[in-house]
């Protein structure tokens, strides 16, 4: 009878991240990760000394994969400024529901770094990222500085608004309103 194949240090990474949506950090417990696995918690130490170190490898997880993750998925592409925009808010309104990438886990870490100096550290590391990386892409057909810092700031307030808003949109769906920001801001 063959071994029982180890399972994957991703798969606890990602079942942290989906404790950590579902109920914050505190709700991340060795026990209740295997259990949701179906594994037993022993497979866990093989990965991370303690909770501590889940909880560390679970932020460079998010960290990497909504930064330089999504930044080396829109470069693949190729093209001009633009169509570098245009693949990014694509990846980014497919990334609704995903326990790494999701509206739902970036929600839960800004919670967390509301409460933990750390976390708040490792967000505004992110959050900056993000502004670099669209600055230097509207910069590439946009001159004008103030208009670039605007178009920034709308399009990440926006992925992270969006959320939170319940307003209707008058005759206009949510989806139509997202497309004609989308549009504007590639003007």
């Amino acid at each position: 009878m063959g071994a029982t194949p180890r399972t994957p240090r991703g798969k606890w990474i990602e079942e942290g991240l989906r404790a950590l949506v579902a109920g914050g950090p505190e709700a991340v417990r060795i026990e209740v990760l295997a259990q949701a696995l179906g594994v037993s918690k022993g497979g866990f130490y093989g990965y991370f000394r303690n909770r501590e170190a889940l909880l560390s490898e679970m932020l460079d997880t998010w960290e990497y994969e909504v930064a330089e993750g999504v930044i080396e998925e829109v470069e693949s592409g190729g093209g001009d400024a633009r169509a570098r925009l245009e693949r990014l808010f694509t990846i980014v309104a497919a990334a609704t529901d995903g326990p790494v990438r999701g509206t739902t886990a970036d929600m839960a870490i800004r919670d967390w770094a509301r409460r933990d100096a750390a976390v708040a550290e490792r967000l505004r590391r992110v959050d900056n990222r993000r502004m670099d990386y669209l600055r230097s892409l509207f910069s590439a057909f946009c001159p004008d500085e103030d208009e670039v810092e605007v178009r920034c700031l709308l399009a990440v307030s926006v992925r992270i608004g969006n959320h939170f808003n319940a307003a209707d949109n008058g005759k206009r769906s949510r989806a139509e309103v997202m497309e004609l920001i989308r549009q504007r801001l590639l003007a």
